[in-house]
């Protein structure tokens, strides 16, 4: 008789699905780490076009207006990035804010260059000393 038993078919299923119990969250993690990049890289992006705005102009006022150098951008998949600037001009903060399946990362990032991951998700740790790019609070 050649074939394989029921028993050796339902060992093969659990030895599978124990493998795929393991390998999907690893993967989920690794998918979600690789969406934080275009964030980040807006924010840096945005950071310079900021202080170009200040050489220029000696504030910050009216930098993020629509039509201006440093405009936000709002054709990232994954983030929204906001502006702010208080009414002196003398400083700004730029957030990146996390959309769709990276709902709960803000990253921040402010005329000092000081980097900081204000929010993540359950399971993640924050860091206010930088963009945090893995579950570990890793920069």
């Amino acid at each position: 008789m050649s074939g394989f038993s029921l028993m050796e078919l339902m060992v093969t299923v659990v030895i599978i699905g124990i493998l795929a119990a393991v390998a999907m969250p690893a993967y989920a993690d690794y998918v979600k780490r690789g969406r934080i990049p275009p964030g980040t890289a807006a924010l840096s992006e945005l950071r310079a076009k900021m202080e170009q705005h200040f050489q220029d102009n000696r504030s910050y006022k009216g930098a993020c207006a629509k039509g201006a150098l440093a405009e936000p951008p709002t054709n990232l998949a994954d983030f929204s990035i906001a502006c702010e600037i208080p009414d002196d001009g003398n400083s700004f903060v730029l957030r990146a804010e996390g959309q769709g399946k990276m709902n709960g990362f803000v990253f921040r990032i402010d005329e000092k260059n000081a980097r900081s991951t204000t929010s993540v998700p359950k399971g993640w740790t924050k860091s206010d000393d930088c963009w945090v790019t893995n579950k570990g609070g890793k920069c």
